[in-house]
């Protein structure tokens, strides 16, 4: 449980919430407008939903999903629900790949030969054309090289869940309510779970699998685990490998000497002073 010290903080925190500061003003101003613009999408959809139906994308499957029934008056979701729901996919979505792929560029950068490790397998898959999905099944090295980037770099340092019942985990009694913090961070770079050479960059680790990686078959946790995992982790594993793919093709690429390397953790990890790369294409 919490101090008395923290809860008063936490108070405070909690109810400098709602007072009009700049910081909030601008929160709610913000918020108001992504709320607007997915009220309107959403609209739109259901204006036209018996001749064009809900649509075929995630908003789509959502909305036909929280349909009413047909003798009830209550749809499964309300609005603002469904618009939450949008909120979470595209903010978390967006914001966690872009930082996996910053990642991945950068580490890309500093094995260079690891890029052609890579690249050559990527050429020999599919040479120049766009990657199908059996493609995609077949970049081992892709895709170990990727998870490695993910557990060195996770874009998430940490997740919280609260106990839903009182549990008793490594002799420590945990009531009811208490809401644990996972240092995904620590975990991913602890010795005793990785080897000794956690804190080294090893993509071969993941040759058997992410089960076989560490000495416990839970310890990758970028995605969480268990029922509560990320939702997106396939399609952000598949949208990575595209990119990746696509930049392989077409270039070559090395870290630019103003770069600084300062991780930076705020709600995720990215360059503090983002990622400066030079390119060369690979047609010159």
């Amino acid at each position: 449980t919490s101090s008395p010290t923290r809860r008063s903080e936490l108070a405070t925190e909690r109810g400098n919430e709602y007072l009009p500061t700049q910081k909030n003003l601008k929160i709610w101003r913000l918020d108001k407008e992504v709320r607007g613009m997915l009220t309107d999408i959403i609209k739109s959809r259901l204006a036209t939903k018996d001749t064009m139906g809900y649509g075929n994308d995630l908003l789509g499957l959502m909305l036909e999903a929280c349909a009413p029934e047909e003798h009830s008056h209550e749809p499964l979701l309300s609005m603002d629900e469904i618009i939450d729901e949008c909120k979470t996919f595209f903010f978390a979505g967006h914001d966690t790949s872009s930082h996996m792929l910053s990642w991945t560029m950068f580490l890309l950068s500093t094995h260079p030969e690891w890029q052609q490790k890579l690249r050559a397998e990527v050429v020999g898959e599919c040479g120049n054309e766009v990657p199908t999905g059996d493609v995609l099944n077949k970049l081992k090295l892709v895709n170990m090289f990727l998870l490695e980037t993910l557990r060195l770099y996770s874009p998430l340092s940490t997740i919280q869940r609260k106990a839903g019942s009182d549990l008793e985990v490594g002799g420590i009694t945990v009531p009811k309510g208490t809401v644990l913090t996972i240092p995904i961070a620590t975990i991913h770079r602890d010795k005793e779970v990785w080897g000794e050479d956690a804190h080294e960059f090893n993509p071969l680790r993941f040759e058997n699998g992410v089960m076989r990686a560490a000495k416990h078959p839970n310890a990758f946790l970028s995605f969480s685990g268990g029922p509560r995992s990320c939702i997106g982790q396939n399609f952000a594993m598949i949208e990575a490998k595209v990119v990746i793919v696509m930049i392989l093709q077409r270039f070559s690429f090395f870290l630019s000497p103003k770069y600084v390397h300062v991780p930076m953790d705020v709600i995720t990890l990215r360059p503090k002073f983002g990622l400066p790369m030079v390119l060369k294409s690979l047609d010159m």
